[in-house]
């Protein structure tokens, strides 16, 4: 194979007049460039990590503080107050130096003690500032003195221009709350769904629980919070996401959607030629910690970033009892997947990354190979796809040793994997809105063997040039996620752009090798299995029931105008479409995020409320309309009121979820805490956030809006909804289900969705007209 050739550095061949030694200087020159390369990436990392060490300070003020203690001494004071002194009698060499050369080196080692109580000095109080979370339950535009003042001292002690993991060490850690607060907000979140004599009986296991067998949990838990920097987040990775045995296509991992409106190319190579591009952009600010550090929007509160570190270069590895996470600290290539065959594709050249046309052009030679699959090639991927025990197995007895080996782990230690699908996708045709529900379902699951849905995250790219993304759910939530593609979607259009033709700009480099095809050694017995997952996959794939569309009538701009928060808005018109849909109330997921401390992940807002559940009832049950209004602002607030508890800490399920896993290490049954761990998510629902709206300008470029993502349902007979608030006027929706659940439908809970929204904005705002055929043709221009 040419491609083995030119990775041979040197070749010899022993002749009767001795070896004759053949240098290949271009491989020789790669591998030096290769070096240099890593070198480079290890001295940024050594910088960043001394930087991000001494913040909130800088390594200069060290140099200030010796220089202020020098010119003090040389003032004849003392500032040590003796110190330095002591430290010149004590030091090793003082008999070798001269008396001013001791006290010079005494001060400065003094100096240099000083500068670092300092630092750790300004890091607690940066720590103890952060810790203080009365400002988000502060009315909005009414801030207290108290506040103001906590505002002004986070900025003076947060330095100037921090790096991407700057705050790090001085985030709070996540407090562990009290073991009587999470029970009496756990029994007022079921109440108004369980019967009398239900919620007696939950009571009384919960009365039991709290007297006897909760503080002795809750003190083991505490020691760890002591110890670990987060009480929750090993344990939720670990026995949430990678002791399940059940796959991870559908039920775990989520994706994410193209623009809504605009293709920017319809060539298929060039837009993955951008867009692996921009992944290669942010992934190169990412190391060198060039992004800025996530924050509270519209504050100056930082948000944890730890879960950044594993976004490149990852892989989760399945294991027969449990699987784990493997992150390598490089990456100089991708695996592509097109026709059943996988391909490593090196991004640098002469450690430069490639160009946009540069990876165009070697992906275009990829689309243009008319090789076939090898025998069992193509549907290797359903592996991934199907249970995890059966993938562990054959993992162990046809990948580890031989070509096996080398390609799978090729694949494992890839930047990312990427897909070039031949199928089309988008908004398209006759029919756009079915032909959105397809293209979520091609992205949450696929043929079910064309993506490497173990893999951090899989870029999908569609042969009319639209794009997508499928990740893992183990390593980081979607937000995380969210951050890199919206990054990615405005890099593509914005910064990168097209020539006239569509095609990336900038030159080829004739010499780039050609795309290395990966080679396997699939045997029958492998192939059977490959099957057996496949079809595994396969009726998993069947049985969603996908709804997308996009909700244009109004969006929070009107919602405001209300006074009441769009989340919360949206969060009640969920559970009011719910009650219409199925007649009853069920208990109800939104994620919230935890990231206000260290290695935080996330929390469960428990939306159904007896607030909600009562404006429920009151509408649907004829009441009139101001006592409804009175019932729905009552209900928002109190939605609120629960989302700020379970960002600052004080939520139901983590605390209860950990105190579950002490119970089973000390080998202890509890009935309370087994039922309430066992009540299913009947609607489990998330909102993707819009993270960096300075990207572009939505107001001049409304086009350009990005679907949101989705996932798959929670619970067999549940749904599952995802919604993502586009600029002021426009929300998505994306809603899932199962067909064998002949109590649920996607498409008929969207359209409940969709009238509880209007019903609500009537109900709050009667006065507000209808938008004119002048609004609406506004609108459509717009869009």
């Amino acid at each position: 194979m040419a491609e083995a050739h030119q990775a041979v550095a040197f070749q010899f061949t022993v002749t009767p007049e001795g070896i004759d030694l053949q240098l290949s200087h271009q491989a020789l020159t790669e591998i030096y460039l290769s070096g240099l390369r890593s070198w480079k990436k290890k001295l940024i990392r050594l910088k960043n990590g001394v930087i991000t060490g001494v913040y909130p300070a800088s390594p200069s003020s060290w140099l200030f503080v010796v220089i202020a203690i020098l010119a003090t001494m040389y003032m004849r004071s003392d500032p040590s107050m003796g110190l330095i002194a002591k430290i010149q009698e004590h030091l090793p060499v003082s008999q070798s130096l001269s008396a001013q050369c001791q006290t010079v080196v005494s001060a400065v080692l003094f100096s240099t003690l000083l500068w670092f109580s300092l630092i750790f000095t300004m890091r607690m109080c940066l720590k103890q500032l952060l810790s203080y979370h009365h400002w988000m339950f502060e009315q909005r535009g009414k801030m207290s003195n108290t506040t103001k003042v906590w505002v002004a001292l986070v900025r003076i002690f947060s330095g100037r221009q921090p790096l991407l993991y700057s705050y790090q060490g001085s985030l709070p850690n996540q407090p562990v709350p009290a073991v009587k607060d999470t029970v009496k907000r756990y029994l007022e979140s079921v109440r108004p769904l369980m019967t009398p004599d239900e919620f007696e009986r939950m009571t009384s296991l919960a009365t039991q629980f709290e007297s006897s067998l909760g503080n002795r949990l809750q003190w083991y838990l505490k020691l760890k919070a002591l110890w670990a920097s987060n009480y929750v987040s090993d344990w939720w990775e670990e026995y949430i996401y990678l002791r399940g045995r059940s796959p991870i296509m559908v039920n775990s991992n989520y994706y994410g959607m193209d623009f809504l409106y605009v293709t920017p190319t319809p060539i298929q190579a060039a837009r993955a030629g951008n867009t692996l591009h921009a992944f290669l952009m942010y992934r190169r600010k990412l190391n060198r910690e060039e992004l800025k550090p996530s924050r509270v929007p519209g504050t100056v509160i930082p948000l944890c970033a730890a879960q950044c570190e594993r976004m490149f270069n990852t892989t989760r590895t399945p294991g027969e009892e449990t699987d784990t996470v493997q992150h390598w600290q490089d990456s100089d290539y991708v695996a592509v997947y097109h026709r059943g065959r996988y391909f490593r594709l090196r991004m640098y050249s002469s450690s430069r990354p490639l160009s946009p046309r540069e990876i165009e052009s070697q992906l275009q030679r990829i689309l243009d190979d008319p090789s076939p699959p090898s025998s069992g090639e193509e549907k290797l991927g359903a592996l991934t796809a199907g249970d995890r025990i059966p993938w562990a197995k054959a993992r162990k007895e046809y990948f580890s040793l031989g070509v096996n080996k080398r390609s799978l782990d090729c694949i494992e230690k890839a930047a990312f994997f990427v897909t070039l699908d031949d199928d089309e996708q988008g908004m398209m045709g006759e029919d756009p809105a079915a032909s959105l529900d397809r293209y979520a379902k091609s992205l949450l699951h696929g043929k079910c063997y064309d993506r490497w849905f173990d893999k951090s995250f899989s870029v999908v790219i569609y042969k009319n040039g639209k794009i997508g993304l499928n990740a893992e759910h183990s390593w980081a939530d979607a937000p995380v996620v969210a951050h890199l593609w919206e990054y990615v979607l405005a890099t593509d259009s914005f910064q990168l752009g097209y020539n006239e033709e569509g095609h990336c700009k900038g030159e080829v480099d004739a010499s780039l090798p050609r795309p290395q095809r990966l080679s396997w050694d699939i045997t029958p017995e492998c192939q059977e299995q490959i099957s057996q997952s496949l079809a595994v996959a396969q009726a998993l794939a069947d049985d969603v029931d996908f709804h997308v569309f996009s909700f244009r009538d109004f969006g929070k701009g009107r919602i405001k105008k209300c006074r009441i928060s769009p989340d919360a808005y949206i969060q009640l018109a969920l559970q009011l479409a719910y009650y219409r849909d199925r007649g009853m109330f069920c208990l109800t997921y939104e994620a919230s995020m935890t990231r206000l401390f260290r290695e935080g992940r996330t929390e469960t807002v428990r939306s159904c409320s007896n607030e909600s559940c009562a404006f429920i009832k009151a509408l649907e049950g004829g009441e009139g309309v101001e006592v409804c209004r009175r019932l729905l602002r009552q209900a928002s607030e109190k939605h609120q009121n629960l989302y700020k508890h379970a960002m600052t800490g004080a939520g139901i399920d983590r605390h209860l979820f950990c105190l579950y896993v002490v119970s089973k290490y000390l080998g202890v049954d509890s009935p309370f805490l087994k039922e309430v761990l066992s009540e299913p998510w009947h609607l489990s629902t998330s909102q993707t956030p819009v993270q960096q709206v300075e990207l572009f300008d939505m107001v001049n470029h409304p086009e350009y809006i990005s679907c949101g993502g989705g996932f798959g349902p929670v619970a067999d007979d549940g749904y599952g909804v995802s919604y993502i608030i586009m600029g002021e006027n426009m929300m998505n929706f994306h809603i899932s289900c199962k067909h064998s659940c002949p109590q649920t439908s996607s498409h008929k809970y969207g359209g409940q969705i969709r009238q509880a929204l209007l019903d609500m904005l009537q109900l709050l705002c009667p006065d507000q007209r209808e938008p004119s055929r002048t609004d609406q043709s506004q609108t459509k221009k717009d869009l």
